[in-house]
């Protein structure tokens, strides 16, 4: 290939828009989130003395938040065709769907032998 064909290759690559800023712009968004999390873990929670029942939801939306952030800029599923990135976002949905069945249904069984 010449030395033109190499460039617009380049320039028009799946991951162009992933430029330094945008990778740092992420990195302080996940630091952010992460900050939240151990925000409310270690002096929220314990100060007003809130319940797991309220706190964990939280920590779950805002896990999946960066895990959002994580899977779609630095695995690049967000760049990628829509056909690949449902036939890897389906069957995650489908996996948490089974472990929010799985912890309601540990919260039974607990309940049962009490």
């Amino acid at each position: 290939m010449s030395a033109e064909t190499t460039d617009v290759h380049a320039e028009h690559g799946e991951h162009e828009t992933m430029t330094k800023g945008r990778i740092w712009k992420v990195f302080f968004i996940l630091l952010l989130i992460t900050c939240v999390e151990f925000f409310i873990a270690l002096v929220v929670a314990p100060k007003f003395g809130i319940s797991s029942t309220i706190v964990n939801p939280i920590y779950i939306v805002l896990t999946l938040l960066k895990a959002y952030f994580i899977v779609a800029f630095f695995m690049h599923l967000k760049f990628e065709k829509v056909g690949l990135a449902l036939a890897i976002i389906v069957p995650i949905l489908f996996i948490i769907g089974l472990i929010l069945v799985l912890t309601n249904e540990s919260h039974y069984w607990i309940d049962l032998r009490g």
